[in-house]
């Protein structure tokens, strides 16, 4: 059975952020910006990417790596 991958998740510093899903150089989708709320995350509702707010409680990087 072939499993679906995980979406993209960006840590970002600041808790309003833009997605146009054109990082990869294709065509993307419209810009739109995303503003991350007290759970530490929003999701991209175009390309599902996930941006989590570096140091909330969502950040689930070791200590070593914030």
């Amino acid at each position: 059975m072939d499993r679906i991958p995980p979406p993209e998740t960006y840590v970002t510093d600041t808790a309003r952020v833009f997605c146009d899903g054109d990082e990869r150089g294709g065509d993307g989708h419209p810009r739109v910006w995303i503003q991350i709320d007290s759970s530490g995350f929003a999701d991209c509702g175009y390309c599902d990417r996930r941006f989590v707010l570096a140091g909330s409680a969502a950040d689930r990087r070791p200590a070593g790596q914030r």
